[in-house]
């Protein structure tokens, strides 16, 4: 099928499936850019085995704020996809490095470079502590898709800043030299050293991206070792099903709508270098097959075009499903961790509820 569309971007998706629509996405990037341009209608077909064959215009939200509608309409242009290994960490610890230094000046903190169990950490300060909180740690698992460094300190600046905790940001082992349960296995030795300072529940574990999904093997690796649970879990974009990809998955890149897409097979698990000889279904790799009862609380944050918005809300309801104090919040139209851009009024209120969350939840 050739699309009508006559919008900025054309998106094609070519991909049966039987558990996520195929579609053709005709994206406007803005309500003026159709004011010159004829509309075409919406529509949709659809094969016998449940393949759809979809055309919509999607015009930029009104419902976010004008900083963000100037955001989307510059990844519009975005040209980004795969790229090799070496380039994709050049540009990673780039990208790293010029945020991180912008997080501290927005988030001033101070930054201890050492080693923790053995494994290299920062720890991040805030330049002032009430009393009760130093008995109060938070360790942050950064993303990058288990194979870089996309997000260490610009993650856990701002929360160590905003919560007046101290945050251990954990440098684990990568993809693919390292694959599962390497970095499992470095969280959970750091984990346990801190045990030796604080109380459980006086910990808290969180992460985005690679270091959401991260944060949920970790616990399930807890309970699994019967070790004490922490007091609090950040699930900030993740998953917990390596061996299906959700639908989010099908529809969107880590722009949303912009860059290659690049639909998952159903039959092979995606993320193979981290999952390595691992089977998908493992417990502790794909913690939506544990035992979910009795986790800590939870706060999952996601966005309308995320990536990862099917395994971020199908994992909320499976902790929901066990009983657990489990809160999710999902922001409107934007991609993929869209927190780490700072000059969003949306990225401040979302540090501003995952400092709270961690201020209420994790035990004084």
């Amino acid at each position: 099928m050739t699309s009508a569309c006559k919008s900025d971007t054309t998106i094609p998706m070519k991909f049966p499936s039987l558990f996520s629509p195929v579609i053709f996405l005709c994206l406007s990037a803005a309500l003026s850019a159709q004011s010159n341009t004829t509309s075409p209608q919406d529509s949709a077909t659809f094969d016998p085995d449940g393949t759809a064959h979809i055309t919509r215009v999607v015009p930029m939200p009104p419902t976010v704020s004008p900083e963000a509608q100037t955001w989307l309409e510059s990844v519009n242009h975005s040209t980004s996809g795969p790229e090799p290994l070496a380039e994709r960490r050049k540009h990673t610890d780039e990208w790293r490095a010029k945020d991180s230094g912008e997080a501290k000046k927005l988030y001033p903190v101070n930054i201890e470079e050492t080693t923790t169990a053995g494994v290299r950490t920062d720890i991040i300060s805030p330049l002032s502590m009430p009393e009760e909180n130093r008995t109060r740690v938070l360790i942050n698992l950064h993303g990058g898709g288990f194979n870089s460094d996309s997000g260490s300190l610009i993650e856990g600046i701002p929360i160590a800043n905003l919560a007046k905790i101290k945050v251990v940001s954990v440098y684990y082992r990568l993809a693919p030299e390292n694959p599962f349960p390497a970095a499992v296995d470095d969280v959970v030795a750091v984990y346990k050293e801190l045990l030796k300072t604080y109380r459980p529940k006086s910990i808290g574990i969180f992460g985005t991206s690679a270091g959401a999904i991260l944060t949920s093997e970790v616990t399930a690796k807890l309970k699994r070792l019967a070790l004490p649970l922490p007091g609090a879990l950040g699930i900030f974009s993740g998953m917990g099903d390596f061996s299906r990809p959700g639908d989010s998955w099908q529809l969107f890149t880590l722009n949303g709508f912009p860059g290659k897409l690049e639909p998952t097979d159903l039959k092979s698990p995606h993320d193979s270098e981290y999952v390595g000889k691992t089977d998908p279904k493992d417990p502790v790799l794909s913690p939506l097959f544990s035992d979910l009862q009795g986790w800590p609380p939870s706060l999952s944050v996601t966005s309308g075009r995320d990536i990862l918005l099917s395994g971020t809300t199908i994992f909320h309801r499976a902790l929901l499903r066990s009983g657990n104090d489990a809160q999710l919040v999902v922001f409107e139209a934007l991609p993929h961790a869209f927190w780490y851009h700072f000059q969003l009024p949306e990225t401040k209120e979302a540090l501003e509820l995952m400092a709270k969350f961690f201020d209420e939840k994790v035990a004084k």
